[in-house]
This record gives structure tokens, sequence and C-alpha cells, in this order.
């Protein structure tokens, strides 16, 4: 779901990261002790091989993914990602996973959404995916109010970029208008079919399924060459392959950037030590405190509140998400300033990294 999202304006230690949670318990809340364990998120974590992965050895890791990136690319996306799915074929497994994310334009003037979007095309164990993204000029969670004066421009601008998209594709996809939103269904309702990020407008994403491992080589281009002539970024996620199948993978580029992305599990004291070793680009994110902000805001719009630590190249910030503003939108910036005890920016997440 998209979230509403600020951040500290300063660099702080972690010992001031530490006395945020200090200052949440005081209030009645219930953060996390530096003793606890947590689930820490490393992400664009460049590394210069394949085996820098060892330095989160002292930790135990899951979810990890070898991001292949490649700034500026201007090639044919039809033979990247053939090239992908040909490797993928001689080392797919049930674990195995295989995506490659290339901007899209859509073609038509919007106003409410950006006209360059994302779509990827993966390989998973028997079935290969095409999954479509949109990007929005402003953050509305569902249950908001804040776009209902242009809700039938929100709707129709949705709507017209997932058309456009489901043409290009030539994929059997109906749109509708139910309960104010825009939905999103096959014609054949035995694809597997899932929809996500939703805002108040309905769906900002969609995933469609398919048997046939090579069924969205050629549309996906078609889509790709709606970028063009611009240069791309571009990149291909890789999760459960051997060292051996990395290799091969990276020899279709051997140029592009290695980044890593997984989960770490460790005491929250260890951040300092989980980003030592990611450093200079890794970031990483802890959650400190969850609560509903009627524990806090008794005569506010209740919402659900995420306060967490983000780590990167030796300092750390104090970020704080929730599924919706529960005060006006003058007063959250000052709000969330005496609740965490510093200077905040609004700061909503990109979509598409």
């Amino acid at each position: 779901m998209r979230e509403r999202r600020w951040e500290t304006t300063t660099p702080l230690s972690f010992s001031q990261a530490l006395a945020v949670g200090d200052r949440l318990a005081a209030l009645g809340l219930k953060p996390v002790s530096p003793a606890s364990d947590v689930i820490c998120y490393v992400e664009e974590w460049t590394v210069g091989s394949i085996e820098d992965f060892d330095q989160l050895a002292p930790w135990a890791t899951e979810d990890v993914t070898l991001v292949q990136v490649r700034e500026q690319w201007r090639g044919d996306f039809f033979l990247l990602s053939g090239a992908y799915h040909t490797i993928y074929q001689r080392h797919q497994d049930i674990g195995t996973y295989c995506s490659i994310s290339h901007p899209w334009r859509i073609r038509d003037v919007l106003r409410l959404h950006d006209q360059r979007a994302m779509f990827w095309i993966g390989f998973r164990h028997a079935h290969s995916f095409i999954r479509i993204r949109l990007q929005t000029q402003d953050v509305i969670t569902p249950g908001e109010t804040r776009g209902d004066g242009d809700r039938v421009r929100w709707l129709d601008e949705r709507r017209a970029a997932f058309l456009d998209a489901i043409s290009i594709l030539d994929l059997s996809i109906e749109t509708h208008v139910e309960k104010q939103a825009v939905t999103l269904r096959p014609s054949d309702e035995s694809i597997p079919f899932f929809c996500s990020w939703p805002d108040a407008f309905g769906p900002c994403q969609f995933e469609y399924n398919t048997s046939d491992a090579f069924e969205f080589l050629v549309p996906a281009s078609k889509l790709a060459e709606t970028f063009h002539p611009e240069p791309a970024g571009v990149r291909a996620y890789l999760t459960g392959f051997s060292e051996t199948a990395l290799a091969e993978f990276q020899g279709i580029e051997p140029r592009a950037r290695l980044a890593y992305r997984c989960s770490v599990h460790c005491p929250l004291d260890d951040l300092p030590e989980v980003q030592e070793a990611i450093r200079p680009h890794g970031l990483l994110y802890a959650t400190l405190c969850e609560f509903q902000t009627k524990t806090v805001l008794p005569d506010a719009e209740d919402a659900s509140a995420i306060i967490g630590i983000v780590g990167t190249n030796g300092q750390f910030k104090i970020e704080a998400r929730l599924n919706q503003a529960p005060l006006q939108e003058e007063a959250m910036a000052s709000w969330l300033e005496r609740l965490i005890g510093h200077p905040v920016v609004y700061a909503p997440l990109p979509a598409f990294v």
C-alpha cells in the first residue's frame, strides 16, 4: 500500500536515534529495546563482486537478491530479457526468481500521474509474468479524502494509463470503475492475476501471469520502446541462485553495477555494525516502534504509524510512515517533530527502486 512518509532533516548518531525510542516510551508507546532482535532491511548495497556478501556472515540473512543495475542504458530490451531468460532456464528451481525492470512512457497527457511508469518482466518456476506499476504526483492513501475534489480526473487518468499498457501488451484485461475506484480483472478468470499498491483510487500495479515462459518477451520489448530515445535505468533482480549462476548472469553485461538487498536478523544494537559492513552506499532500515495514532492523538482520526531507524554511510535518520495522515496536512510535520524530538520533512518513497 502507498504510505505517507516523513524523515528527520539532520543526521543523527545511533545513540540519538535510540533516544527517540526512550522518548516514545515516555509517551506510553512500546518501542523495541536495544537488545531485542529485529529484522533489518538492507537495500542499495553496491558491491565489487558477488562474494562481498560474506561481509554479512555474522548475522542470519534471508530474501537475498542481487540487483544488476544499468544506468543510461540504450540497448535492445528484447535481447537483454531473452539473455536473462536463457540463463534462467539453465538454473531455475522452485526457489529461484529473476525479473528485469524498464521504464515506459504513458502516451496520454496526465496531470495527477507521472508520464513515466515502470514495468517488470519476470520468470519464476513454471511461469512468467509482466508487472505494470504507475507513479502518482501525490500520495493519497486509502481512506483519505484529500483528492476527492479531483476524483473523476484521478479515475480517468488511472484507467487511461492502465489501458495504454494493456493495449500495447495485447492483454485481455477489463477495466471498470466500481465504488469510486478503478478495478482490473482478466477476461479469463482462471489466469493468475494480482493487483496491489492501492491508494484512494484503486491499484497502482497489476501483475499478469502465464505458464508460457516466452509469452511476454516480445510484448515487453514493445512497451520498452515507448521510452525511446531517452536512455533508461534498467535493473535485473536475481534471487535464490548459486554463485555459479550469478556469475553467468553477470556475463550478460559485465559493466553492470552490482547491488544487494536482503533482510538481516540482528539485535537492534547491532545496526551500527551492519551499517559498517555495507558502507558507503548501502541503506538499512529497522522498525523502532509501531502504534495506532489514537494512542497519542485521542481526538484525531486513527491511523497506523511506524517509526523507523534509517542508516547510511555512518549516519542515521528517523522516519515516520503512516497509512494516512491523522491530522490536517499543515499540522502533520509539527506533530511529528514534537513526537520524535527532531525537525522532519515530508519524504515519500520512490515507486520504482
